[in-house]
């Protein structure tokens, strides 16, 4: 009885590209890479910060540096990645109180985050860098 407990029927070749994540579980991964990132990246936010309230000329070369168009698209991204993580913290709070926690209503709090996060990145990007 114990081997049969033991020898259970588990897959030989996993293979991972073929894995198909419902949605909740990729905006759980993205959510722990944008924590990660806000996280990692904060020091050098909070630098760059302080140095352009330092003084008139320091200001000037970074908003000389923010109007390049790749810089643009990098700032857009790490507003999209505040969003994303605020939405999706707001979800997993109602989580934890039970709200939402039938697949049916994952699945569409999971669209709700991902289409609130980016209108708010939208709404945002364009009043902070145009």
């Amino acid at each position: 009885m114990a081997e049969m407990a033991i020898k259970k029927k588990r897959p030989k070749n996993l293979d991972l590209p073929t894995i198909r994540l419902p949605l909740p579980g990729i905006l759980s991964i993205i959510h722990r890479i944008s924590g990660a990132a806000l996280f990692l990246l904060l020091p050098f936010l909070l630098w760059l910060f302080e140095s352009s309230l330092s003084s008139a000329e320091t200001f000037a070369s970074f908003k000389a540096v923010v109007d390049h168009g790749l810089v643009k698209i990098i700032l857009l991204g790490l507003i999209w990645f505040y969003m994303h993580h605020f939405c999706a913290g707001i979800r997993y709070l109602l989580l934890d109180v039970h709200i939402g926690v039938d697949l049916k209503e994952a699945i569409l709090s999971s669209k709700i985050v991902f289409g609130v996060s980016i209108a708010l990145t939208l709404i945002v990007g364009v009043q902070v860098l145009w």
